[in-house]
């Protein structure tokens, strides 16, 4: 007695571009989603100064007597540009002064810092895995000046946008200070007048003095406080003598 035919293999639907994409995707997403969600929190802030800084502006210039900023004009205004560099400029000072000051000094107690005793994985010589075919270019490959400007590369890139964005505020900060003075019908101050001005010299400091606050609380209060699951926190059961992470 032959055997009842077997009915047919249901045909597989094609999947779609995105569905052949949906692992590489997620992995993205897992791998980088510190960085995407900074950058999008970022970029949201901004697009919030610039509405808002807008139209507090145009409140302002209606005070005066004087017609509304376009949306255009604002973002290329001195008063736009100067907010936003001045802020650029505290944070990379921040950050540039954090990993410096990390480099030489230490925090008994704190997980931002390096022991107190011993060695550390990133005071080890790069010169010792010159050979490790992983290691990055600069390594495997670099004069001594490569290697050694590679080895403090991140400093240097910080230190550079803070310079960078000092300059900025500074040329913006005195462009918004011309367009007040004429506002008012006075000279307008060039940038030398300005950069020795105390007005410049506010904007910096008030923001300075509250980035270096929020390190110094992030380094003391790392001491005593933990966070579960935070590579920023010390061990939730660690001691709070136990130095670094």
């Amino acid at each position: 007695m032959s055997s009842p035919a077997s009915a047919p293999a249901p045909a597989k639907t094609p999947l779609s571009v995105f569905e052949r994409r949906r692992p590489g995707l997620r992995r993205l997403l897992r791998e980088n989603g510190l960085s995407l969600v900074l950058l999008t929190l970022f970029v949201a802030s901004l697009l919030g100064q610039f509405l808002t800084g807008l139209a507090a502006s145009n409140e302002e210039r209606a005070t005066h007597g004087f017609a509304a900023l376009t949306a255009a004009d604002y973002l290329r205004g001195g008063e736009f540009l100067s907010a936003v560099f001045e802020n650029w400029e505290s944070e990379f000072l921040q950050m540039a002064a954090y990993v410096l000051l990390t480099m030489l000094l230490l925090q008994k107690g704190s997980p931002e810092s390096k022991p107190i005793q011993g060695a550390e994985e990133v005071d080890a010589d790069p010169a010792t895995a010159r050979g490790d075919p992983e290691a990055p270019w600069p390594v495997r490959a670099g004069s001594p000046a490569l290697l050694w400007l590679y080895s403090n590369s991140l400093g240097l890139a910080l230190s550079a946008l803070f310079l960078a964005s000092f300059a900025l505020h500074w040329i913006h900060s005195a462009r918004h200070a011309a367009e007040r003075a004429a506002m008012h019908g006075l000279p307008a101050p060039n940038l030398v007048e300005h950069l020795v001005g105390a007005e410049f010299w506010f904007e910096s400091f008030q923001n300075w003095q509250s980035e270096f606050l929020s390190t110094f609380a992030l380094v003391v209060l790392g001491i005593f406080l933990r966070q579960r699951g935070s590579p920023e926190s010390k061990p939730v059961a660690a001691l709070h003598s136990s130095t670094g992470r």
